[in-house]
């Protein structure tokens, strides 16, 4: 099976310890997917966020709906915490979010490791650009988000 990967990384201007407790609370995640995603928490509240903790979700891709599951398999406050898909549309996901104090900022850095049916084609004309879209929807809204929690 193909892997792919996807790297960003985010300075913003707060806290390490308030950016990773932004992060550490589910329903932001909400706040941080595109609208287009339709993007809904289907696990009910409070989800204590932790090393074996599932989470169940909703949204639409290319128009169909898809349930998601995403176990938390690395969970290091306030430095690293990783999701795996469980159930979903890839073949395999791989989410690592790292965090880095640098003086009274943060750096957030992420890597995703995927695989997709369909491989390469499929991977360069669908879903590379839909995950770059959503990624870079996150990185235009998550100051704002910051700043107003």
């Amino acid at each position: 099976m193909k892997t792919f990967r996807l790297q960003s990384e985010q300075r913003l201007d707060h806290p390490l310890g308030e950016v990773f407790g932004f992060f550490s609370r589910p329903e932001n995640l909400e706040r941080l997917t595109p609208p287009w995603l339709q993007f809904r928490i289907l696990t009910p509240p409070p989800i204590e966020m932790g090393g074996g903790t599932l989470i169940d979700y909703r949204l639409r891709l290319k128009g169909f709906p898809i349930r998601w599951r995403s176990e938390i398999t690395v969970w290091d406050p306030p430095h690293l915490f990783v999701d795996e898909q469980r159930v979903g549309p890839y073949r395999s996901w791989v989410h690592t979010h790292s965090f880095r104090a640098d003086g009274e900022s943060t750096v957030v850095m992420d890597s995703v490791e995927y695989a997709v049916p369909g491989g390469i084609l499929v991977q360069r004309l669908f879903v590379r650009p839909d995950i770059e879209r959503i990624f870079g929807y996150r990185a235009e809204v998550l100051p704002g988000l910051l700043s107003s929690s």
